[in-house]
């Protein structure tokens, strides 16, 4: 039943007044706020957020004008590029994506950075400095738990690393040119394909150039995989730490009253019209010191992994629990009342 999978998958669960799959019975007060939103909030914002994203186009297209993408590993990507015009992409991009959060009703985010000496005048973002280390403590990659599309947003606006995305989102509208400008590396996620190996390769690749070279791309990956409710993490992947560089923990939690920013176990359309329709949504961000793997971590990826998820969920006050995107897909299929899938269980690979 229902009931005895939520006991087992509490990462996928909602706890808002939405319910599950935000499809729940609301009060009359919260369908009087709800229309309230859809006749006078969400059009205001769903414009705001499409001229945001057409200016931020153009300035990609005008940036990467006459100029050849970078092809190595059969990656084609904007972020290795130099000069002015990187530097206005990655301005730029930061401060748009900062006003596509407010456009979300994130007017104010809470961040606390655990490692920034409290007697620090500097006015730098501290993840910048912490990549722009000389030695051997500077990170490879950004980890983060990853609870909402929303995560991408903050990351762009605080950092602008490039990111693991699926293969299709280079030829979407808008947005292709503009992951190929943050550099994303591109996977198909839904075949076992061939590629694979060598897509965890760019990755690394990726990890060790950001790890060594200061002015190389910043890199960020959400191990789990998959979105959760934010109050649990689920095993981390190896991948992000074959490697063996030192990575930089980010966590992030969306306090909620009303509706729960998590994109867990609703579908998209419907969690971003809800989350549309909400006045005020809040965002808090835990920047945990560089974690630098010991040698038996390095030896052992797969350790490296747990040891650092075990951290992330200390620090983040979080739940761990043992599931994984196959036991996702199960729970959401139950939900919506499908019962034969048989062939959803299987074995995880990292």
């Amino acid at each position: 039943s229902v009931g005895e999978m939520e006991k087992k998958y509490g990462a996928f669960i909602r706890n808002d007044v939405y319910g599950r799959m935000g499809r729940g019975d609301l009060p009359w007060v919260e369908k009087f706020l709800l229309g309230l939103a859809l006749m006078i909030l969400v059009p205001i914002r769903v414009v705001a957020g499409v001229t945001i994203l057409v200016i931020y186009y153009v300035i990609c297209r005008v940036c990467t004008a006459c100029l050849a993408p970078n092809m190595e590993d059969g990656q084609e990507d904007f972020a290795h590029m130099g000069g002015w015009r990187r530097a206005v992409i990655v301005r730029t991009g930061r401060t748009l994506s900062r006003l596509m959060l407010i456009v979300f009703g994130f007017y104010w985010i809470s961040e606390n950075h655990r490692y920034k000496d409290a007697d620090s005048e500097l006015n730098e973002e501290v993840t910048f400095l912490y990549f722009q280390l000389e030695d051997s403590s500077r990170p490879g990659a950004i980890i983060s738990n990853h609870v909402s599309y929303i995560d991408i947003l903050y990351h762009m606006s605080s950092s602008f690393p490039s990111f693991v995305a699926k293969g299709s989102v280079a030829e979407l509208p808008l947005v292709g040119i503009i992951s190929k400008c943050l550099g994303c590396v591109y996977v198909q996620r839904e075949s076992r394909s061939s590629d694979f190996r060598g897509i965890s390769g760019v990755v690394n690749q990726r990890i060790r150039e950001a790890h060594q070279n200061k002015f190389a791309p910043k890199f960020m990956l959400f191990p789990e995989g998959t979105t959760t409710n934010g109050d649990y993490l689920i095993p981390f992947k190896s991948g992000a730490f074959l490697a063996g560089a030192p990575v930089l923990p980010v966590i992030l939690r969306y306090p909620y009253q009303r509706f729960s920013p998590a994109w867990d176990s609703i579908s998209g359309g419907r969690h971003l019209l809800l989350l549309l329709c909400q006045f005020v949504n809040y965002l808090e961000v835990t920047h945990l010191p560089v974690y630098r793997p010991s040698e038996e971590e390095r030896r052992n990826p797969k350790m490296y992994a747990e040891n650092v998820r075990k951290l992330m969920a200390r620090e983040g006050n979080m739940m761990t629990s043992e599931v994984g995107l196959a036991e996702k897909l199960v729970y959401m299929a139950a939900l919506n009342g499908n019962i034969s899938m048989p062939t959803v269980l299987h074995p995880k690979d990292d």
